[in-house]
């Protein structure tokens, strides 16, 4: 698979084992979203040990290639660089980008962001992409404050010259929104890890985005 230094992907799936119940079922959730055509999956497991992250991220690697995906390992230069990951994807409080691109040049590196001085921020400091939110409400983002909205998630798009990614809130009733300002495509957990059929919700997402082709 290229690896660019553009993305290619119009859906980006992040993870959340809670929400799943296990590992496991996480597993078999973001199988059933690349084999309905998903091509970038975020494996984002906070406050693991390392050789249990490690382990992780193997298992998402092998799952990932099997279906000619891309994926990123939040947070961990050092996990994503060792399962020969395509990218890293970074947080406000991680090492910056340029400090990821030392390690390994063939990191595709994306940033979390959530207002348009921290998404120049993250372009600045070597970003190749950004997700930015929460546009709308969702409890996995409460922890940042009242969602941002269109609004901002259209003033970054215009100040910004890498690919920005909405997140926070997504559903099928308002993806539609997110695309419309401009944005290179939607981040998504819930409204994929959550549904009571992973394929399907993948497959009316990648619809939505055009990427289904």
């Amino acid at each position: 698979m290229s690896r660019s230094r553009t993305t290619d992907f119009r859906l980006y799936l992040i993870t959340d084992t809670a929400l799943c119940g296990g590992f496991e079922s996480l597993c078999r959730s973001v199988e059933a979203a690349l084999d309905a055509g998903a091509r970038a999956v975020q494996l984002r497991e906070k406050g693991l040990p390392v050789r249990e992250y490690l382990a992780r991220a193997e298992k998402m690697r092998v799952l990932t290639q099997r279906y000619g995906a891309r994926l990123f390992v939040n947070d961990r230069v050092d996990v994503a660089v060792a399962v020969d990951a395509d990218g890293v994807h970074l947080g406000k409080t991680g090492i910056p980008p340029f400090a990821a691109k030392a390690v390994s040049r063939n990191l595709l590196v994306g940033a979390s962001t959530h207002s348009v001085a921290e998404a120049l921020c993250a372009e600045d400091e070597g970003a190749d992409f950004i997700t930015l939110g929460p546009i709308f409400a969702t409890p996995s983002k409460a922890q940042y404050g009242e969602p941002i909205g269109l609004s901002v998630l259209r003033d970054t798009i215009t100040a910004v010259s890498i690919p920005v990614y909405g997140i926070g809130g997504i559903k099928t009733q308002n993806a539609q929104e997110i695309l419309e300002t401009g944005a290179s495509g939607i981040a998504l957990i819930s409204g994929i890890l959550a549904a009571s059929d992973a394929r399907a919700s993948t497959l009316e997402y990648l619809k939505l985005t055009g990427d289904d082709k």
